[in-house]
């Protein structure tokens, strides 16, 4: 299949550097910047503990340069949330046909805003669970590798997955996209936003009686809105998320909370979670709008109260903004908690 990728992060070196390894052809659009770096470079690809180059790609400084390289079979999102809406500005404002898009992206916000913008036979669902980082532009480590889910319900879906699974890369086909995304959104709760606006890893979380709590609270609810949308959560790959599911809305927490603290505290050795990431580094934003914030949107349509998420969804949005210092809630739960009910 012939692959445009917008964007050389972490994801799209990943699975782009993986499909053009595997015989695929891959075009990157990247900023000017990096994509000199990785024109002269070319990728490297850390998988299994063996470090590989791969050079049989092209990559361009400009969409209209990447799209008139095409024609492409699929376009793929591997972008923040917050950037979907200025890459679709930069892709239409080429005036070129444009291939069906496929969203590896977190969220469940970003299709429907590109099916709003193109159609919805131009947007295709998938969700990446492998665990990946970055350590220089185009470079790219596995870090733990689960899979990528993508739906069938677009002509193209079967052959991605078919793709996918050339390059090794576990991909398993879903015949519902929105069960699909939201059981992939209710994985990336799991301490996010608590773990940023606290300055705390995951472990400390889940093992304080309090935060536990909380972080309960935020499953839970999210739990509730996907019924209310009519949807169960499903296993992804590698991922057993009606399990994550059972701890969180039925098990008693003498039994429920050593689990989770083991395997989404310390399963993650020292990394912080993505929100903790952009919140400390001084990016200005984070994506908590489209994964709290999803849920207190979506709860707020269909009659579900959200309280948890919408005040960790708030919280953050104000400590991202500088509007609240981030010293308000270090280390210090009892801040938190007081905002919530």
């Amino acid at each position: 299949m012939r692959f445009l990728f917008l964007g050389a992060g972490a994801i799209g070196t990943y699975v782009g550097g993986s499909l053009a390894a595997a015989g695929h052809q891959v075009t990157y659009s990247e900023q000017p910047s990096a994509a000199e770096v990785i024109a002269e470079q070319g990728l490297r690809l850390t998988r299994e503990g063996h470090s590989v180059g791969v050079r049989n790609f092209k990559v361009f400084g400009s969409a209209t340069e990447a799209l008139a390289a095409g024609p492409h079979d699929v376009a793929v999102f591997a972008l923040k949330s917050f950037d979907t809406g200025a890459a679709l500005d930069g892709l239409q404002a080429t005036g070129v046909t444009l291939p069906p898009i496929l969203s590896l992206q977190n969220g469940v916000d970003n299709e429907p805003l590109i099916a709003a913008r193109l159609g919805a036979d131009q947007v295709i669902t998938g969700t990446v669970t492998t665990a990946v980082s970055k350590p220089g532009t185009g470079q790219v480590v596995e870090e733990k590798r689960r899979g990528i889910g993508i739906a069938l319900d677009h002509p193209l879906g079967s052959r991605i997955v078919a793709a996918l699974n050339d390059a090794r890369l576990n991909g398993i086909g879903y015949a519902r996209p929105g069960p699909m995304k939201w059981s992939k959104l209710l994985t990336n709760l799991t301490g996010n936003a608590t773990s940023a606006i606290l300055d705390e890893p995951v472990s400390v979380l889940f093992a304080d009686r309090r935060l536990y709590e909380v972080e309960i609270a935020v499953l839970r609810e999210c739990l509730a809105v996907m019924a209310a949308l009519g949807y169960r959560p499903v296993d992804l790959p590698g991922t057993p998320v009606r399990a994550l599911a059972l701890a969180a809305s039925r098990l008693p927490q003498f039994i429920a909370q050593p689990a989770l603290t083991k395997a989404l505290g310390g399963g993650r050795g020292d990394k912080m979670p993505s929100f903790h990431i952009d919140l400390h580094s001084g990016r200005g934003q984070t994506e908590v709008r489209f994964l709290n914030g999803a849920v207190a949107r979506y709860g707020a349509e269909h009659g579900v109260a959200t309280p948890v998420n919408s005040v960790l969804t708030e919280t953050l949005e104000a400590l991202s903004s500088g509007e609240q210092s981030l010293e308000t809630y270090r280390h210090n739960p009892g801040a938190l908690l007081a905002l919530l009910p």
